[in-house]
């Protein structure tokens, strides 16, 4: 795992594939997005919000999340390492940043750091530690100046702990009525509030989660399909090929093979 923090646009971030931020999937760093031009659309621990020009966004390692980026939007994404010198957040954060002064600071911030990662000085790794810790200080004196968060309501509550189980046993190949079960809910009463909270249905985040990994494992990696498959809980191989077909309009070893030759 990359140990020093790195900065990417949100296109490069996506590595000319829209399906890795657009589906449900978590990080292994922090991420802080920061839009600086158009419009996008996030959905953070289940919950689906806008964010518009000089919105930053704080999704913590380990949290389940997706991005639609809209027509004409630009921004940037700094990732950073957790269990570093740099103290991120551990919940997720919106910030909509009013201030010319404070957009410009920020805006600074990663532009030196895009400046350090892609020049390959002497003692880059250093520098981007220190402007991480600099980009950290600056979350949270932003922080102090926003609006207080209201409180989340009983169905944002149920679906922001569906996503967290949907997040740490999605490989378990589990229906979503266990998740249900598990929540003290009907699988009727959670799919409703997920809808209503991040625009799809319990069922539908599931079976997203699972996409993503499926296709990471896929098109990132050398395992047999059948192996893929039973990593990601699936009774067997031809089920497996079946959910991909059904959900990508391919099968698992064209997708491999498109991967690999792009």
């Amino acid at each position: 795992m990359t140990t020093a923090p790195e900065i990417l646009t949100i296109a490069q971030w996506a590595h000319g594939a829209p399906w890795r931020l657009t589906l449900p999937h978590s990080q292994t760093r922090h991420a802080l997005i920061w839009i600086t031009r158009g419009q996008a659309r996030a959905a953070v621990g289940g919950l689906r919000r806008g964010i518009g020009a000089h919105n930053a966004l704080v999704v913590p390692a380990g949290t389940l999340f997706s991005l639609d980026i809209g027509p004409g939007c630009y921004g940037q994404v700094c990732l950073i390492p957790p269990g570093g010198p740099a103290l991120m957040q551990d919940e997720p954060e919106h910030l909509r940043i009013r201030e010319a002064q404070a957009q410009g600071e920020l805006t600074a911030l990663l532009e030196a750091m895009m400046r350090e990662t892609s020049q390959a000085r002497p003692f880059a790794d250093e520098s981007a530690q220190a402007l991480a810790i600099m980009i950290s200080v600056w979350l949270r004196r932003a922080l102090i100046g926003q609006d207080p968060v209201p409180r989340l309501t009983a169905a944002q509550r149920l679906v922001v702990a569906y996503a967290a189980l949907v997040e740490q046993s999605h490989a378990s190949g589990q229906p979503m009525a266990a998740y249900a079960r598990d929540l003290g809910v009907t699988p009727t009463h959670l799919g409703r509030s997920c809808k209503a909270c991040c625009g799809l249905t319990a069922a539908d985040l599931l079976v997203q989660r699972t996409l993503h990994a499926a296709r990471v494992l896929l098109e990132d990696g050398d395992d047999a399909i059948r192996h893929v498959a039973a990593q990601l809980g699936f009774g067997s191989a031809a089920y497996f090929s079946r959910f991909i077909q059904a959900h990508t309009g391919a099968s698992p070893s064209t997708l491999r093979r498109k991967a690999q030759a792009a």
